[in-house]
């Protein structure tokens, strides 16, 4: 089983839908029983909330089922049980980094490497455009997904 925590400020916006998103690739693929999902904030500022609902509004557009959720705070103890911490941008992987007490496992990815970009997933909170953080994470969930099968599932 490849465990997979997606992580972003607030955990309402950007690690949600990247859950929701990458949630219904796997399920799409029929490799549920294969790679686990969850997602994770790294400030404390959400803790409890439910995802945002400009989330919840743009996944719903695009048909994808909504993770039931509430936000949590990333903790060094997650560093250890998820094969794939997935951050949203570079302020997410810097603290990231920090609660996990370093990278030595090299576990720690921005999303959007995955999609061979070396850029950052806008938060929606601040820019109100959930369509443009909606494509950067379906475009880096993806190749997220085929990374995995290429690296990992072919073992």
């Amino acid at each position: 089983m490849i465990k997979v925590l997606f992580v972003c400020h607030g955990n309402i916006c950007r690690s949600t839908m990247a859950e929701s998103v990458f949630t219904d690739l796997v399920r799409r693929s029929h490799m549920e029983n294969q790679i686990r999902i969850n997602s994770a904030a790294t400030s404390r500022e959400e803790i409890g909330n439910p995802p945002h609902y400009g989330t919840v509004k743009r996944l719903d557009q695009a048909g994808i089922p909504v993770v039931p959720h509430q936000a949590v705070q990333m903790t060094k103890k997650d560093y250890r049980d998820y094969d794939y911490l997935i951050g949203m941008d570079s302020a997410n992987i810097r603290n990231m980094t920090r609660i996990a007490g370093g990278d030595p496992e090299g576990k720690i990815f921005k999303v959007l490497s995955f999609a061979g970009r070396d850029a950052d997933v806008a938060d929606p909170w601040y820019t109100g455009d959930f369509e443009a953080t909606y494509r950067d994470v379906t475009d880096g969930c993806a190749g997220l997904l085929q990374y995995l099968r290429e690296h990992d599932l072919s073992k």
